[in-house]
Formats: C-alpha cells, structure tokens, sequence
C-alpha cells in the first residue's frame, strides 16, 4: 500500500467501535484528509450499511486513488481533490457525516480556519462533524509525548501543531455546530463530535 500510516493502522479498531455506532443510521460520509486510504477501506469493509467518499489534496491523490482502486469497494466512491481551503473544491453535495482524522494538526491554522468557514457547503441539518487527533485543553497537553509531537510538529513546519480544544469548539459553534462528546481514544487522542443544529 502506498503512503502507509502505522499509526492509522493502529488506531483502526478503536474509531470502528465509535464509529459503527455513530454511523449506523447515517448512509453518506465524507472524509477529509484520507491519505492513504486506510480508514476509507477499512470502514468501509467493516460499516456495510455506508458509502464512504475519500478525498485529500492533489500532493496525495494519485496513492490515495492507486490504493482504493485496488481495494475496489462497492461502498466506497473514488477519491476526489480537496483542499479545504478552496472553497470551490468543495463538492456540491450535502453528507450525513464528515469524518477527519489526524488533520487538523498538519494544516495551518488559517486552513483549520477555513474548514470550518467552509463546511456548511457539505453540511444539513443533523450532519454528524467527527474530528480525530491530539487536543490541548486550556492551553495544557494531554501527555508529555503529545507536547513531544507538537515539537516535532514544529520542527518540520511552523504553521502545524496540536490544535486547541476550545478554539477548535468555537470555530464549530460559529458554524452552527452543537458539541455533542469528547470521548478519549488510546495514544492521547480525542475523538470530538458536534451536530450541524
């Protein structure tokens, strides 16, 4: 598989188990920052019930496409480009859910800011918004290896870093997003969910 994530393969498990159950009644689920493409086929293997759409930016879309072409999975739809910031790359199409994982730390901030500027274009009434990754609270990490990431974050590019819970929330709650749950995953990550209202 190209672009292999040890760490997203490590953390499949314990997302399936929220996620199956966050999604049993949802049926369109768009994710952002797909990478690899390890999560869009293993959800999709394991949540018959979905149809998953993948998407990344073009550095990472010819491996992405590569690797679920190869998969070649009824339920989930070819990738297409996206970078969150272009707020005409985003689809014309409305999604039950949106799922991301280990992205908002890797973007700027201005990107993270733009996301969220931007979602409504995907979003309904009850759209399920589901964020995995690192959080800070009140300025404070989780555990001394997520304030060791955020070094090493640092070190490879200024702009990411472990993004703050709260200012994460109002980004969300200005878009019309009502937080849901905070549920703690294993290796220091937060699962965070909001309800498009």
């Amino acid at each position: 598989m190209l672009n292999f994530s040890p760490s997203c393969k490590r953390n499949q498990a314990a997302l399936l188990v929220e996620l199956t159950a966050l999604f049993s009644t949802k049926q369109h689920i768009l994710e952002i920052g797909s990478f690899s493409g390890q999560h869009a086929i293993h959800f999709s293997e394991n949540i018959p019930n979905i149809n998953w759409q993948p998407s990344d930016v073009e550095e990472h879309f010819s491996a992405l496409q590569q690797n679920l072409t190869e998969a070649s999975l009824q339920n989930c739809q070819p990738p297409m480009i996206l970078d969150v910031a272009e707020s005409h790359h985003w689809p014309d199409l409305q999604y039950e859910a949106i799922f991301t994982a280990n992205t908002l730390h890797i973007m700027s901030w201005q990107s993270v800011q733009k996301l969220f500027e931007n979602i409504n274009k995907v979003c309904k009434k009850g759209t399920l918004l589901c964020i995995y990754g690192p959080f800070k609270y009140q300025g404070k990490y989780t555990s001394t290896s997520n304030a060791d990431f955020q070094c090493w974050l640092q070190n490879r590019d200024l702009n990411s870093g472990i993004r703050d819970f709260e200012k994460v929330n109002e980004l969300a709650i200005e878009q019309g997003f009502v937080f849901l749950a905070d549920k703690s995953m294993p290796a220091n990550n937060q699962l965070l969910i909001w309800q498009k209202d």
